[in-house]
């Protein structure tokens, strides 16, 4: 698989805008460590989900606008841990590139497919029983996963197969989207040094 010199899959981003000031250190071969200081406690706790159902050691650091509301700040996290995940891949030799994962929680199932092919797109569809989980809105989800597969340039597909409670439909999307790129970004051993693709490149 692609690395940096020094054999690690890692890196480090900063966004800064007039809305808000991002930083994203991730490690896509670590233990599912995490660490969030964002002011946006729901979505620190689907990230936490991600880390720990991905592997991947991840910190994220936020300040945004979140007087007027938390728009910004979830995009933008979104915006910029897919930069780091951009970054820390590398040239993508030798991964399976596709990864796939469904999972429950009580009543509700989701089903999230990825694609590392270069290209972004995202088809998103999960019907939520209300608007707010707390104070977070639901439709800031669709915002974040945007945000991230513009700038990961990656292909995904995110389906809720079934759910009543918008928390649980919440939690078993990044808790699949986690374990989908788990599965895309292992090593493939039967495809060492080469490039997942007939293009000869993503």
């Amino acid at each position: 698989m692609s690395a940096d010199k020094s054999g690690k899959r890692t890196a480090s981003i900063e966004r800064n805008t007039l809305e808000t000031q991002i930083s994203v250190k991730l490690d896509l071969d670590g233990t599912g460590k995490a660490n969030f200081n964002t002011g946006v406690p729901f979505l620190e706790h689907m990230l936490d989900q991600v880390a720990r159902h991905g592997l991947f050691d991840l910190d994220i650091k936020a300040k945004g606008d979140l007087h007027i509301d938390a728009h910004h700040t979830v995009e933008d996290i979104g915006i910029t841990l897919g930069q780091a995940m951009s970054a820390a891949i590398g040239d993508k030799k030798g991964i399976r590139r596709y990864g796939h994962a469904y999972v429950p929680l009580d009543e509700a199932l989701s089903r999230v497919v990825i694609d590392f092919s270069g290209r972004p797109g995202l088809e998103y569809d999960a019907d939520y029983p209300r608007g707010t989980i707390g104070e977070f809105d639901v439709d800031l989800i669709h915002e974040f996963f945007q945000g991230f597969i513009n700038h990961a340039n990656v292909t995904l597909h995110v389906d809720c197969l079934k759910g009543k409670n918008a928390h649980h439909i919440a939690e078993t999307i990044f808790k699949a989207f986690g374990r989908a790129m788990r599965m895309a970004l292992e090593a493939d051993p039967r495809m060492s040094g080469m490039m997942p693709s007939t293009k000869g490149s993503l």
